[in-house]
């Protein structure tokens, strides 16, 4: 029975120990979470502006671009970004799990992968990988978003991959986002111009330089915008996740020790009442 106790008390330890770091993870992913959300609220309006420019250019420019041009799907590469770490819940597998179902049934299908998490998945089931980032840190730079479009653009244009498809978690609020599948190239043209129609643009533009110059310069730049917002939105989403996750994690862990307790005050109890009863029984024998 003392053993019994000794083991109780030393696990509700041990549970405190436990409950002290994830409360202190879930205030720290708290105060990532603000940051990360105000540059992703930041980088919305830029990334739809830019879509809004490519629009009225594809409407009134009149020109064909590599980048829009339509051809047989032969490969599919899939950049999917998720954490370099874990502890955030359902998060970095939800994500998988959709780029995965993306890939399913793709003609040779590759993946470029943003994140550890991401890249141990997809190696440990085969897929080949085109390339990988890592180690991005909490806030992602620009840079890095256009290193990744580069790359993407790269393997597009030298006919190793027609379709490239871009995989991230969406933040919607704190304590929810969702993953998203976006076609990055090529780039719906048709789409756009029915955009810019519908947007009632008109009048007439004069584009200096040429209008294909202007594309040339436009449309990587709006891939790297594509990416650097599929970043944004990403890190908001895995501090929102893993806040959520510790905060379940410190509650379960309370409710353990409670329990815990409770126990450790049973078996005290029951220990004493045993001592109680073999006290009376000696002293009736005698």
């Amino acid at each position: 029975m003392a053993q019994g106790l000794k083991e109780i008390r030393r696990r509700i330890i041990s549970v405190r120990n436990i409950r002290k770091i994830t409360s202190a993870m879930k205030m720290v992913a708290a105060a990532k979470l603000r940051r990360s959300q105000q540059r992703a609220a930041a980088g919305r309006p830029y990334a739809d502006a830019v879509q809004g420019v490519l629009a009225r250019l594809a409407v009134h420019a009149g020109v064909d671009h590599p980048f829009l041009v339509e051809r047989p799907a032969a490969s599919t590469l899939a950049i999917v970004v998720t954490a370099d770490r874990g502890l955030a819940g359902a998060y970095n597998s939800n994500l998988n799990r959709a780029a995965a179902q993306l890939l399913r049934g793709a003609a040779q299908p590759r993946v470029l992968a943003v994140g550890r998490k991401g890249r141990d998945y997809f190696r440990r089931r085969g897929m080949e990988l085109a390339g990988e980032f890592l180690g991005l840190g909490d806030e992602p730079r620009f840079a890095d978003a256009q290193r990744i479009g580069q790359e993407a653009t790269r393997l597009y244009l030298a006919g190793q991959c027609d379709r490239v498809h871009l995989v991230y978690a969406q933040f919607v609020n704190a304590v929810t986002c969702r993953p998203v599948a976006v076609r990055l190239l090529p780039i719906a043209g048709e789409e756009l111009r029915g955009k810019g129609t519908k947007e009632g643009v008109g009048g007439e533009y004069i584009f200096e330089p040429e209008p294909r110059d202007v594309l040339e310069h436009l449309l990587p730049h709006y891939i790297s915008v594509l990416v650097y917002r599929a970043l944004l939105e990403a890190k908001a989403s895995e501090f929102g996740a893993r806040m959520a996750a510790m905060d379940n994690a410190t509650r379960n862990a309370g409710e353990l020790i409670d329990h815990l307790t409770l126990v450790s005050f049973r078996m005290r109890q029951a220990a004493i009442t045993e001592e109680i009863a073999e006290i009376v029984g000696g002293a009736n024998a005698l």
